[in-house]
């Protein structure tokens, strides 16, 4: 599943070396979701832990992303880990299609990475 996200990077974690041959980043973007910013936390792994370097806080960032979930001696872990970051431009939002006539107004998952949904729909 893959979707896309803005909003302002405000928190880049170090990298975090977890085994020898595995490693990983964090980083937070606020979402702005009507009245109600979100902070969402994004991972990078392995050889993309230095896509976010480029990048400084404060900056309007856009994010490229897969859900990923998993379970785990009975518990069950969710991460969103980034593929891409990029800066958005102006162009790329005003080329959004419109919704097409008939479609859900909830967001649904798509292996199209043209189709990132929309997540602030919810009624409060």
């Amino acid at each position: 599943m893959s979707f896309e996200v803005e909003g302002k990077l405000i928190k880049k974690y170090d990298t975090e070396n977890k085994t020898g041959t595995f490693q990983a980043r964090e980083f937070v973007i606020e979402v702005s979701s009507g009245n109600y910013p979100q902070a969402v936390k994004f991972q990078l792994v392995q050889d993309r832990c230095t896509l976010i370097d480029g990048y400084e806080e404060g900056e309007h960032i856009k994010v490229h992303f897969d859900l990923r979930g998993r379970e785990w001696n009975g518990k069950y872990f969710t991460n969103l880990n980034a593929w891409r970051i990029e800066k958005p431009t102006a162009s790329q939002s005003q080329e959004a299609p419109p919704p097409s006539a008939g479609a859900s107004d909830f967001p649904t998952a798509s292996d199209d990475p043209g189709d990132s949904g929309s997540f602030d729909d919810l009624p409060f």
